[in-house]
């Protein structure tokens, strides 16, 4: 048996913590009726990429005390993943049955009802693990009651505080939100309280629709994030900023298999390059131009585009890279699958 990963001891450098919900992926085997049980979750997913990537990740999630959730538990500790803020909960795993269109793209059909993700208390969510430079948080578990307003609670105490630097990503799933008008102050509800926005063009196309991307991210500049950044498949990022022209990276050729844990390697690689790049404090992030943040989009894009080329959310991992080149953009040379 490998033994676990410890990314604490091997980068101690600054935590990026990662809250919110962690579910299993039931997705198609190779015939039909068959499913495979993998670990998943948008945030769970965003934590194993981070680690993948060398980052130090600790992750803040309600893990069921029965075969699930010892299964998604296991999984952190076998990433090196800091699990000594995640409580021990006693409702059950959330399952999300995964499908694939024509396209390989990943649609869910989602069995939530009393589950553990959603139940967080205010003493669940008082602390942040030690460490924590950057709160990662979106997905399901940013707008589900009654726990989402515990999670806002700490994100808007540590936004407030101006220490740590917090990201979001809606991941919008329409079949839950129930509708637009639902959806859209939820949604910018935790932006009022985020540094760094995420999104896919699906998403913003269902908030707003017949709305551009330019004009959806100037709206949440507006609200109050230093920069967002909407991705746009096989087109790449686009990238807005304060007083700055939209600048605009080209996506990658992938053999896509499926594009399930696509967009959540994508804000793993992203986070992880604003840690390596030391542009991971609000101050620094405000400071710097949008140009300085293009090899963030390109290692992005690139971890992206090499998680579709595998069946489920399995992002690749860094190799070993001399001290010198830490800082570099990533090559597909930098990273593996193993």
């Amino acid at each position: 048996m490998t033994p676990p990963r410890d990314n604490t001891a091997a980068h101690p450098g600054p935590v990026v913590t990662v809250i919110g919900e962690a579910l299993i992926d039931m997705v198609p085997g190779e015939r039909p009726g068959d499913f495979r049980a993998l670990p998943g979750g948008s945030p769970f997913n965003v934590a194993v990429g981070l680690a993948r990537l060398g980052r130090r990740t600790s992750l803040m999630a309600r893990l069921a005390d029965n075969a699930f959730g010892r299964l998604l538990r296991a999984h952190a500790e076998a990433e090196g993943i800091d699990l000594s803020h995640a409580p021990r909960a006693t409702e059950p795993t959330s399952l999300a049955i995964v499908s694939l269109n024509e396209h390989a793209q990943a649609h869910y059909d989602f069995y939530l009802d009393g589950t553990a993700d959603w139940q967080w208390s205010a003493a669940e969510t008082t602390r942040l693990p030690p460490g924590t430079a950057v709160l990662h948080h979106g997905s399901l578990a940013s707008w589900t009651a009654p726990g989402d307003e515990h999670i806002h609670a700490l994100a808007t105490r540590l936004h407030a505080g101006g220490q740590g630097l917090v990201s979001y990503d809606p991941n919008i799933r329409p079949l839950l939100l129930g509708g637009h008008d639902k959806a859209r102050p939820l949604v910018e509800r935790s932006i009022t309280a985020a540094h760094v926005v995420k999104a896919s063009r699906e998403d913003v196309e269902w908030l707003y629709p017949d709305t551009s991307l330019e004009e959806i991210g100037r709206h949440w500049l507006a609200l109050g994030a230093l920069l967002v950044v909407i991705t746009d498949g096989p087109d790449g990022a686009h990238l807005f900023r304060h007083g700055e022209p939209t600048l605009s990276r080209p996506g990658r050729k992938a053999a896509v298999a499926d594009t399930v844990g696509a967009g959540d390697s994508f804000t793993a690689a992203f986070l992880d390059a604003l840690v390596r790049h030391d542009l991971h404090t609000p101050e620094r992030l405000q400071q710097s131009t949008l140009a300085a943040l293009l090899p963030a989009a390109d290692d992005a894009i690139l971890v992206s585009s090499l998680t579709c080329e595998r069946i489920g959310a399995n992002p690749p991992r860094l190799l070993p890279r001399p001290d010198s080149l830490a800082p570099a953009p990533l090559t597909r040379g930098d990273l593996h699958f193993g």
